[in-house]
């Protein structure tokens, strides 16, 4: 080779290696991630035509006060589902990975629900179980297979030691794979306000105690487990059950190893609820979280949450205005969604 083409080969090979040394250091600072939605949904008794529970049941009877019937039931199953088909971002084009639901009568109407055109294509898979609740609903969790690989399910009793014909809903711990992360689910529904918030507060703190104890006892048995209490808590984050049973503090830098976060509570000090009750917002619909999703479990990590309190689940006008557009309202059918909001937290995971 002569010395001019040596030079312009030499040239060429110092060019090629100056854009090789800079695009790949651009490349490498361009991080990808997958998100995964973790929400929560009072479906606002969800029951079928069947009278197979005694007295309550009944209301949900064609010939009970609500005269309910099959247009209505797949009238309400139409609207949840498309309610849970609308739980979809840029980052979440399939929906959440997991939806834990409250106020459902049994296995069979959440088959319906999964079954609705809406959301047929997303293949949600169910875990359900049948609770003592006297009312005769349960809590149960949806979960899309793509995302979620189920481990195991175990379901867990509140005694109240003085009371003892005392029926709610047991509460269901689910673990499994979440991106490839273990982590554990706790699905709740507190007992109600009845009788007063004041006086039935011990009730709720009893169930925030069992929450917590479930919990405590995954972390145990792995200490890398990543946690997450969800449900209707009946309770605001800042009540005693949330903020001093359970420990889920306010600010994520106030949680520490062992602890529990809440990011549900600085969206209601800002006046934002999934609940209303004679004009005031609630925030009962709650997703908490444990330390270790907020410092990386297994590099799955907390990214943010959100009241879903989009514009059509809204009672769009008259007395009831912005309030959730329920099914019922002042005994008359108003072919709403459910009186709450839904709730969902992000967890993101590095892709390699």
């Amino acid at each position: 080779m002569n010395i001019r083409l040596r030079r312009i080969a030499s040239l060429c090979l110092a060019a090629l290696l100056a854009a090789v040394t800079l695009l790949p250091g651009h490349a490498q600072e361009k991080k990808r991630f997958q998100t995964f939605g973790v929400a929560f949904y009072n479906l606002e008794n969800l029951f079928d035509t069947i009278n197979n529970n005694g007295k309550y049941d009944h209301e949900f009877s064609p010939e009970g006060k609500n005269r309910w019937d099959g247009a209505k039931y797949r009238a309400k199953l139409a609207n949840l589902s498309y309610a849970i088909s609308q739980m979809t971002t840029k980052t979440t084009p399939m929906g959440p990975a997991v939806i834990g639901c409250s106020e459902i009568e049994n296995i069979t109407v959440l088959r319906d629900l999964v079954a609705q055109p809406a959301i047929k294509d997303w293949n949600l898979q169910i875990v359900h179980h049948d609770s003592p609740d006297a009312r005769g609903v349960d809590v149960s969790l949806l979960y899309n297979p793509r995302f979620f690989k189920l481990i195991n399910v175990t379901n867990h009793r509140l005694t109240i030691p003085d009371k003892p014909r005392f029926r709610t809903r047991d509460q269901m711990c689910v673990v499994g794979l979440l991106g490839g992360c273990r982590v554990g689910i706790i699905v709740n529904h507190w007992p109600s306000r009845r009788g007063g918030s004041a006086e039935s507060s011990y009730l709720r703190e009893a169930a925030a105690r069992l929450s917590r104890q479930i919990a405590d006892s995954l972390l145990q048995i792995d200490p890398n487990i990543g946690i997450i209490v969800m449900g209707d808590l009946n309770d605001d984050p800042s009540d005693k059950s949330c903020a001093e049973v359970m420990g889920a503090v306010k600010k994520a830098k106030d949680c520490h190893e062992g602890g529990y976060f809440n990011p549900f509570w600085e969206k209601l000090d800002k006046g934002i609820g999934s609940y209303i009750y004679r004009g005031q917002w609630d925030l009962f619909d709650q997703i908490i979280i444990n330390y270790n999703l907020l410092e990386g479990c297994g590099g799955l990590k907390f990214h943010g949450a959100e009241v879903l309190n989009k514009e059509f689940l809204k009672q769009p006008d008259g007395q009831y205005k912005g309030y959730p557009h329920r099914t019922f309202s002042g005994g008359a059918w108003t072919n709403g969604y459910s009186d709450h909001f839904p709730t969902e937290i992000f967890l993101v995971k590095e892709v390699k």
